[in-house]
C-alpha cells in the first residue's frame, strides 16, 4: 500500500561517464539497462511515470548496442542510453495518447523525428512517459520522487520524474510555457529547453509557434548530447538552421556578465527560494561575475517589464493556435476533454484573427528588447520555479517563472543546484536565441560554483 509521505530512495544514472567501461567489456549497455529496469520494477508503482513500456524491445536494442560497442563500432556516444519519450511525441512501437482518454491506444506507426534520430544514433526507447493533457494544464497523476505528495510539474511530468529516479538516463520533454524547466526543477534533474524551432518537432502532437522540445537528463553532457544527436539526424523545424554548437557538450566558459531576472514569478517566490537566489547572486559575485539587476540597470528593468506578462501574452497566443485541433477533438467526443481545454477552445473560438496579430506584435517587441541585452550580458539567470514543488497532484505548479523563456524563444537550461523546504529548486540559466552553446557553457561554469 502506497505511503505517500515515504521517502524513496533515488539513483540517478549519468550515461556518457558510463560509457567508457563499455568498449573493454567490463560494463554493457544490457547490464546498465538493467540497474534502470530494477529500478523501474521497484519505484514505478509509487510514482506512475510511464503510460506505456516496451522492455522486451529496450533489452533487444540494448544487446544490440552492446555488440556495437563490443566491436568497437558505437552509433554515437548515446548508443545504448536508456531513454523515456513524453507521450505527446509519436513512437512507432508504443501507442501515442497524448495524456487524454479521446487517444487511449492510438498508434500512428511512426517514429517522431525525434525518436527517429534518437532510435538511429543507437538509443534505447524504454518507454513513453505520462504528460499533462495534451501537454498543457491537466496533470495525469504522475507523483515526484522527491516526495510522493507533490506534484512533479508539468506536462513533462513522468519524463523528469523517470529521470530523477533513474529509471532512465535521459528522457525528452516538450515545453511551451514551462514544460521542461518547472518539471526538472521539482524533480531536481537538468532541463534543457533548446531555442525554438532548434530540434525537429516532427510528429509531436503541441504544434504551437513557442513549442519546443526539451531534454531532461541527469548531467549537462548527457543532456546536450542527446539534442545534439538529434540535431545532426533530423536537424531543426522546417525552416530552422537547427541547434548550433559542438559535438559534445560544451566546456564551461565563467560569464563576465550576468542580467538577473526577476520574471513574474518572483512576485510569487518563497522566502526560501528568494535566500536561495540571494545566496546564488552571492555566489557569483564572489567568483568576479558582475551581476546586474533590475535595480541598478535601466535595461534589465526594461526587459523584466517587457516580460512581466509573458504568460497570459504566451496563453493567449496558445489558445488561437488551439483552435484547431481542439475543434475536431470537440467533434469526435467533447466528454473525453476536460473542461480546461473545452474552455480554451471556447476563449479561442472568440478570439479574431485581428487579437492573434496583436498579441504576436507584443512578443515580437518583448524579443527585440531581450536580444539586445546580449550586447550587455553573456546570459541571464533566474529561478526556475518560485517554490519547491507544492503539495497535492491537482496543479503541476506555477509556470511564471519560465514562461519568459517561452514567450522569447529563447535556450533555457535549469540546474539542479538551489533548495527550497529541503526540496529541490533549479537555477535557471537563459541565453540568446541560436545561442545555446553559448547559454550551456555558461551554465556549465554556474552549476561548479556550486
Amino acid at each position: 500500500m502506497l505511503a505517500p509521505d515515504e521517502k524513496l530512495k533515488l539513483s540517478p544514472k549519468p550515461y556518457l561517464s558510463a560509457t567508457a567501461h563499455f568498449a573493454s567489456g567490463t560494463d554493457t549497455p544490457r547490464d546498465f539497462l538493467e540497474l534502470c529496469l530494477a529500478d523501474l520494477a521497484a519505484l514505478e508503482p509509487k510514482i506512475g511515470a510511464f503510460v506505456n513500456l516496451n522492455l522486451a524491445g529496450a533489452r533487444t536494442v540494448a544487446d544490440q548496442s552492446t555488440a556495437r560497442w563490443r566491436a568497437g563500432r558505437p552509433r554515437s556516444p548515446i548508443d545504448g542510453m536508456p531513454t523515456g519519450i513524453k507521450d505527446i511525441i509519436e513512437t512507432a512501437d508504443m501507442p501515442t495518447e497524448n495524456g487524454s482518454p479521446l487517444f487511449a491506444g492510438f498508434r500512428s506507426e511512426r517514429d517522431g523525428a525525434s525518436v527517429a534520430a534518437l532510435r538511429e544514433a543507437g538509443a534505447v526507447i524504454v518507454g513513453k512517459a505520462v504528460t499533462t493533457e495534451f501537454a498543457s494544464t491537466e496533470p495525469r497523476g504522475t507523483r515526484n520522487p522527491h516526495d510522493l505528495r507533490r506534484t512533479p510539474g508539468g506536462s513533462s511530468s513522468g519524463s523528469a520524474a523517470a529521470v530523477a529516479t533513474g529509471m532512465v538516463s535521459t528522457a525528452l520533454g516538450t515545453q511551451v510555457i514551462g514544460s521542461t524547466i518547472r518539471p526538472a526543477s521539482y524533480c531536481g534533474c537538468i532541463g534543457f529547453k533548446v531555442s525554438v524551432g532548434a530540434l525537429n518537432r516532427g510528429g509531436s502532437y503541441d504544434g504551437l509557434s513557442q513549442s519546443a522540445t526539451g531534454v531532461l537528463a541527469t548531467t549537462l553532457e548527457d543532456a546536450w548530447q542527446v539534442a545534439y544527436e538529434i540535431a545532426i539526424r533530423a536537424g531543426g523545424d522546417p525552416g530552422y538552421p537547427g541547434l548550433y554548437g559542438p559535438p559534445s557538450a560544451p566546456a564551461p566558459r565563467k560569464p563576465h556578465r550576468l542580467a538577473f531576472l526577476e520574471t513574474a514569478g518572483w512576485a510569487a517566490a518563497s522566502p526560501g527560494a528568494k535566500a536561495a537566489m540571494a545566496d546564488a547572486l552571492a555566489r557569483f559575485k564572489a567568483a568576479g561575475i558582475d551581476v546586474r539587476t533590475r535595480q541598478s540597470h535601466t535595461t534589465i528593468a526594461a526587459v523584466d517589464a517587457a516580460i512581466a506578462q509573458a504568460r497570459p501574452l504566451s496563453m493567449r497566443i496558445n489558445t488561437w493556435e488551439w483552435r484547431w485541433p481542439l475543434n475536431t477533438y470537440r467533434d469526435r467526443d467533447a466528454s473525453k476533454i476536460s473542461r480546461v481545454m473545452l474552455a480554451r477552445l471556447a476563449e479561442a473560438e472568440a478570439m479574431s484573427l485581428e487579437d492573434y496579430r496583436k498579441d504576436l506584435a507584443q512578443r515580437d517587441k518583448a524579443r527585440a528588447l531581450y536580444a539586445g541585452l546580449a550586447a550587455e550580458c553573456d546570459a541571464c539567470v533566474s529561478l526556475s520555479a518560485p517554490a519547491a514543488a507544492p503539495l497535492g497532484l491537482e496543479s503541476t505548479g506555477d509556470p511564471n517563472c519560465t514562461s519568459h523563456a517561452s514567450l522569447l524563444g529563447i535556450p533555457a537550461i535549469s540546474l539542479p543546484v538551489l533548495q527550497d523546504e529541503g526540496l529541490p529548486l533549479g537555477l535557471q540559466v537563459t541565453g540568446f536565441v541560436n545561442g545555446d552553446a553559448q547559454a550551456f557553457a555558461a551554465a556549465a561554469a554556474i552549476k561548479a560554483l556550486f
